[in-house]
């Protein structure tokens, strides 16, 4: 199953009123429940083989306060913009990495180009690490996270300010 899909279900039970979502192929098995406003994804890969993520209760971190601005989703499942720049949403639950080791230097930093495709990131989930690609070209305006903190799906990581 493709980490699109995967997103696109834990999207599907966190927006509707779906309370629990279930997909077999072959011998991969995902189960996406809603409990309380918070949702868990069980994923089963081989019989007798159970991985479960708790869902982190995390802060969104917050940009100064300014007047409210309109948003407008974009065709993106983890991008939104405000007034003129893009906030870069993570895709899923996990651990944000700024690097793909500590000895390495970030993938982005504040004033750094990007365009479409470029790897930002990596988010660590269920013991898989996930490099996540910008959606967008333009210029990192504002890292939104701590390395090696915890996130939640859909929370800013990133301001762009588009090209």
């Amino acid at each position: 199953m493709e980490l699109k899909e995967i997103k696109e279900l834990i999207k599907l039970v966190s927006e509707s009123g779906v309370s629990e979502v279930e997909v077999e192929r072959g011998d991969f098995k995902l189960a996406i429940k809603k409990t309380d406003e918070k949702t868990m994804v069980v994923h089963q890969s081989a019989p007798a083989t159970l991985v479960q993520a708790a869902p982190v209760a995390m802060p969104v971190a917050s940009a100064p306060a300014a007047a409210p601005v309109p948003t407008q989703k974009m065709e993106s499942l983890n991008t939104e913009v405000s007034s003129n720049l893009i906030t870069i949403k993570s895709p899923m639950i996990g651990t944000y990495y700024k690097s793909s080791s500590p000895d390495k230097p970030p993938f982005v930093q504040v004033g750094d180009e990007i365009k479409v495709g470029q790897v930002l990131c990596i988010v660590e989930a269920m013991k898989l690490f996930n490099e996540i690609e910008s959606e967008v070209s333009g210029k990192i305006v504002k890292v939104l996270v701590e390395n090696a903190s915890p996130i939640e799906y859909d929370q800013p990581l990133f301001l762009v300010e588009p090209k």
